[in-house]
């Protein structure tokens, strides 16, 4: 794969080209959501804190500023770093704004306010913003200016509790699921306003609060039976929530086996035998399935431990059984496309899992360090150089160029 080099940035190809964000957030929801408009092709300037995000320390990374995670998710984006709270920073920050089509945060209200960026503060410099505000909890309720991170989005759209139906006990998923889901809901949101914007020319205020983005996410399934009203059984998917539901151990590896349809229980079970769970009506309606999930799952792991992932995997196939191996993460990592970054050299790019006709966004630019193009944005938005300076000199704005200086 061809890489980007800071230098000579690739030309954008994607359905967004010729969009600029301004990415006033932090940490992951809307950096991830950031990252995502620029491979779509959006030019991104991020703004980061003169202390730097944290995210640039998040685990090992081969360059100071630079880790793994933050390889991929700065991406496609210029980076400048800027002290909002500072007046001066909030007016260069503002005369940036008033340059871009988009602009997302993750501050909370309060912050918003007190700081002067509200959707009024960014619409008075442009008129048709796209404005999208991000934060734990709705603006208008009583928890607006609560902290919310991942775990507590989790606990509070009953995420947690899903486990504990299953399995008796709250647990986390391993994996920062609310932030990522959230990260996506900006998105369609923010091309979904845009799309209205191009037909109407107006600006538009969006509002991704992450509890009401988890709790819908959750209830697809889970509303289940409480959904009707009055309620005609229980929350949670039942068959989704059966504690044997599980990858299961055959002779030299994990594999997940999900018989779906009677036909393919049948097929299963008899192979080793097991006609007698066929013969007592579990298997023969998918209503049934649904209603016995948890003991099918149960014999189907003394099944599938009694033969080789290899041999499932034919079988599967033949009878048209949707069937997977367990990959190692490790390994997924490792088949990742390698690229080149010019401070870090070698990494594995995370590809932008959409495909498009017309060409997509791909990889223009390699992930920025902290105020790598503070100068040139700064300049950009109509900043004179004695004015630049005097942002740096003060502490206010931090540049690469004047660091090496």
């Amino acid at each position: 794969m061809d890489s980007a080099s800071d230098d000579e940035p690739l030309p954008a190809t994607g359905p967004l080209a010729g969009v600029r964000v301004l990415d006033l957030s932090s940490v992951i929801m809307g950096p991830l959501a950031t990252q995502m408009l620029g491979d779509l092709g959006a030019e991104v300037v991020s703004v980061e804190a003169p202390n730097g995000d944290i995210n640039r320390l998040m685990d090992a990374g081969p360059h100071p500023g630079l880790s793994g995670v933050t390889l991929n998710l700065l991406r496609n984006k210029r980076n400048i770093s800027l002290d909002v709270k500072d007046p001066r920073g909030r007016e260069a920050l503002l005369r940036i704004a008033a340059t871009c089509d988009v602009f997302v945060t993750n501050l909370r209200p309060g912050s918003l306010t007190r700081l002067g960026l509200t959707f009024d503060d960014v619409r008075a410099v442009r008129p048709d913003v796209v404005y999208c505000q991000a934060q734990g909890y709705p603006s208008d309720g009583p928890d607006a200016d609560r902290p919310a991170y991942d775990d507590v989005i989790q606990a509070v759209s009953g995420l947690a509790d899903s486990f504990a139906l299953s399995s008796g006990t709250p647990r986390f998923a391993p994996t920062i699921l609310a932030d990522k889901v959230s990260a996506l809901t900006i998105v369609y949101a923010v091309c979904a306003a845009l799309f209205r914007r191009h037909r109407t020319g107006t600006a538009e205020r969006i509002e991704v609060p992450m509890v009401d983005v988890m709790r819908s996410f959750m209830l697809v399934e889970h509303g289940s039976g409480a959904i009707p009203s009055p309620a005609t059984g229980p929350v949670g998917y039942s068959r989704v929530l059966a504690e044997n539901r599980r990858p299961f151990a055959a002779q030299d590896g994990w594999i997940c086996v999900l018989p779906y349809s009677p036909g393919e229980w049948k097929a299963v079970l008899e192979i080793d035998g097991r006609g007698d769970v066929v013969a007592s009506g579990m298997t023969e309606s998918r209503q049934a399935i649904i209603e016995h999930a948890n003991e099918l799952y149960a014999v189907l792991a003394e099944v599938i431990a009694t033969r080789s992932t290899s041999f499932w995997t034919a079988f599967c196939e033949e009878h048209g059984i949707p069937a997977g191996l367990v990959v190692p993460l490790d390994q997924i990592t490792a088949e990742l496309p390698e690229v080149d970054h010019p401070l870090s050299g070698a990494y594995h790019h995370i590809p932008d899992p959409v495909r498009f006709s017309g060409g997509s966004g791909g990889l223009r630019r390699p992930a920025p360090v902290r105020g790598q193009h503070t100068e040139e944005v700064l300049a950009e938005a109509g900043l004179t150089e004695v004015e630049i300076a005097e942002l740096e000199r003060s502490g206010v704005a931090v540049s690469v160029a004047r660091r090496a200086r």
